[in-house]
């Protein structure tokens, strides 16, 4: 993975399954993480702030989406820190709607990559923009639960959450 932008800040947010921890530059979203999930990266070189247009817009949006009033967001995301292939696996994954799930495989077909579905787990694995990029929805082929890097009872919830299971 690339660096973050240097110039990025940082915020939380107290949700429903536990503390988020967001990053934004001055014009995205660059990551979301619940605290303590697996490839969670050190927050400690950005500042904190406590009012920025991003976080703000992101922590409205996530208000909405825990009260159920919000299925969607729309807010600038920026996916400079992966590489391509990853960008392409996290772009896709916004492709699956509220409500609904894919699989790995399916991702995997729809990038034009049907063979590299290890490659995709990865990627959705690394997905730094949870919640946001929905890599949740995904499950595996054969309908079963799979893991989610923050945590399998937060993506049960969260599936929940949006009627998908």
């Amino acid at each position: 993975m690339k660096s973050f932008d240097a110039q990025a800040v940082q915020s939380t947010y107290q949700s429903p399954l536990g503390t988020i921890h967001l990053l934004a530059n001055a014009h995205a979203l660059l990551g979301l993480w619940f605290e303590g999930q697996d490839h969670f990266p050190a927050l400690d070189p950005f500042a904190t702030v406590t009012s920025h247009p991003v976080h703000d817009m992101a922590h409205a949006q996530l208000g909405e989406y825990f009260s159920q009033q919000r299925q969607a967001f729309s807010l600038p995301l920026d996916y400079s820190v992966g590489t391509d292939f990853q960008q392409a696996v996290w772009r896709q994954l916004t492709t699956i709607a509220p409500g609904q799930t894919s699989s790995y495989a399916a991702i995997a077909q729809a990038i034009g990559k049907p063979a590299a579905v290890r490659a995709v787990g990865g990627a959705i694995g690394r997905n730094p923009l949870s919640i946001m990029v929905p890599c949740h929805r995904v499950i595996g082929s054969n309908g079963q639960l799979t893991g989610y890097a923050g945590g399998l009872p937060r993506k049960i919830t969260l599936l929940q959450l949006e009627s998908a299971f």
